[in-house]
């Protein structure tokens, strides 16, 4: 399995920081192949010592097993239930483990993960490591820790703002980071087109706030409401279309009404999953929906992780939440493109163009809303949009549902960027004019490259926060004569320089002119670097004061 070029990068900058650090996390849209990246580095790992795959789910075991057996050629074996893996290699046991965590923390005595001597382990894998903070993942992982040569790979798709901080007690480093508007961007995933539809019935302001989301209780009184059931299935059947769909419920009497009533529309259309649903039976549900055989998969909790079928084009978010980490699963479950639309196909441009040009051009998003009150729920652009400023994010979230129609989530974010970036240099503008009724000549004895260059600091993850700028960024941001910051950050300084890099390529005004012409009142952000040179010219011959008919 050749690795993609982001993936060999991941590949490259993870192995060169566990020469430093015990820990370290990849960030990695769903789709991307985290578990193919995760394999390569096992193959380098095996050779010192055993490896082991955790998960927390059945399905999540069985693929992890198989892509580490396609990328390594060792057959694992499985540490789960009523599976145990050999204790050690000695009489023939396999190099590599994958076991669940229920299974590491079972039974008596510490658990069954004391069948096994930290010592004969060389590397961990945590795959969706966003749960690594909860209390059974930190015993597993202190357990395997006991070993000092031991290396820590956390595998996560968008983990949940709140367990950041917590994060990065555990992981000591993010050598890589590729979210899902990184893989659109590159032409491995689909764009995604957001329909925020209205429910007048949905009021979530009296719902309360458990565990740091809805209560399911209070949750369930407003969504298996008869009107509120309807005010979401009719929009699904007049929007989605022929679309094969997902639908994502908060309760199995939701999801059991929701299916009933897409059949009674659309008959044999709906079937519903849940937890308690036969495994087996399960299985040939969902061998049916990949086979076409029926449109809509109405889901409580099941059809998330470990979950893969590229041939979904609709999800539907019949359940709100406040979870970035469980609200990017279920997007992710649609955002994979068409099997073989993208293989062998080296160039960015060309990959977006043949997904544009396949039957999944796009998925398509359907995001009930209602009055959320003092609730910030999540939405399909809090998730594209994690290198945003919240401010942006909100304003293209309140953009969309104003608009009430179909909406390119990217373009929307773009747009709000330029709009938040407007009114700041409206503001800004505004306060140069008052400073230039005081004085011929505004100076000012500090300079923010960020105000001058017009762009708002991106979002900083708390993993982030701390990280400093390296030697090579300094450099870079001194050759373009950029002034450092005091409290410039590892991030900034990455923003800074690629918006510097991409002003030069689009041959707009460099930093110095930007920033002379910010002493006189002058906007440079925008001009190129031919009208820079003239205007400041002219302001040169004018004895260096601003000429009075501008």
């Amino acid at each position: 399995m050749d690795l993609r070029d982001y993936q060999q990068t991941a590949y490259q900058n993870t192995m060169t920081a566990f020469r430093d650090n015990q820990a370290a996390l990849v960030v990695l849209a769903t789709g991307l192949g985290k578990t193919v990246i995760a394999s390569h580095i096992a193959k380098d790992f095996v050779g010192s010592g055993r490896v082991m795959l955790l998960a927390h789910r059945e399905e999540l075991i069985t693929q992890g097993k198989n892509t580490l057996h396609r990328v390594t050629g060792i057959e694992g074996e499985i540490e789960m239930a009523d599976n145990w893996a050999s204790q050690s290699t000695l009489f023939g046991g396999s190099h590599i483990v994958v076991s669940t965590i229920q299974t590491q923390i079972a039974g008596r005595d510490g658990g069954r993960m004391t069948r096994f001597d930290p010592n004969d382990f060389s590397l961990l894998i945590v795959d969706e490591a966003h749960h690594a903070t909860a209390t059974s993942y930190r015993k597993v992982i202190n357990h395997y820790k006991q070993n000092d040569d031991l290396r820590i790979l956390g595998l996560t798709a968008t983990p949940d703002r709140a367990d950041e901080q917590a994060l990065g007690q555990i992981f000591e480093t993010v050598p890589f980071e590729f979210d899902i508007s990184d893989g659109i961007a590159n032409g491995w995933l689909v764009p995604v087109t957001q329909q925020a539809v209205y429910v007048e019935g949905l009021d979530f302001s009296n719902i309360r706030t458990t565990a740091g989301d809805l209560n399911g209780k209070d949750l369930a009184a407003v969504l298996e409401f008869e009107e509120n059931l309807h005010g979401m299935t009719t929009p699904i059947l007049d929007l989605c279309g022929d679309r094969k769909t997902l639908i994502f419920t908060a309760t199995v009497a939701q999801a059991e009404r929701m299916a009933e009533i897409l059949n009674r529309h659309k008959t044999d259309s709906a079937e519903y999953v849940c937890g308690t649903t036969p495994k087996e039976y399960r299985r040939q549900l969902f061998k049916r929906y990949a086979e076409g055989d029926f449109q809509y998969l109405v889901n409580v909790g099941v059809a998330t992780e470990g979950f893969d079928e590229p041939g979904i084009e609709c999800i539907v978010m019949a359940a709100p939440t406040k979870s970035r980490a469980r609200f990017a699963q279920r997007l992710g479950r649609g955002t994979r493109p068409l099997t073989g639309a993208v293989d062998g196909i080296d160039n960015a441009e060309d990959r977006k163009r043949a997904i544009a040009e396949s039957d999944k051009p796009c998925m398509y998003v359907l995001d009930f809303v209602g009055n959320a009150g003092r609730h910030k729920l999540i939405h399909p652009a809090d998730i594209l949009g994690g290198k945003y400023a919240d401010e942006i994010v909100e304003l293209a979230n309140r953009n969309m549902e104003r608009e009430g129609k179909p909406a390119d989530i990217a373009t929307e974010l773009q747009q709000a960027e330029r709009e938040w970036e407007r009114r700041l240099r409206d503001k800004r503008e505004a306060e140069k004019r008052r400073q230039l009724k005081l004085t011929s000549r505004y100076t000012t004895s500090s300079i923010n490259p960020f105000d001058v260059l017009d762009i708002v600091p991106c979002r900083e993850p708390n993993w982030h926060k701390g990280r400093m700028p390296t030697e090579g960024q300094l450099g870079c941001l001194e050759k373009f004569g950029v002034p450092i910051p005091e409290d410039l950050s590892f991030l900034h300084a990455s923003q800074l320089i690629e918006r510097l890099i991409n002003r030069s390529k689009e041959r707009l005004c460099t930093f110095k002119q930007a920033k002379l012409l910010d002493r006189f009142g002058y906007d440079g952000s925008t001009l190129t670097f031919q009208k820079a040179g003239e205007l400041i010219t002219r302001i040169a011959q004018n004895n260096w004061k601003r000429p009075k008919d501008d």
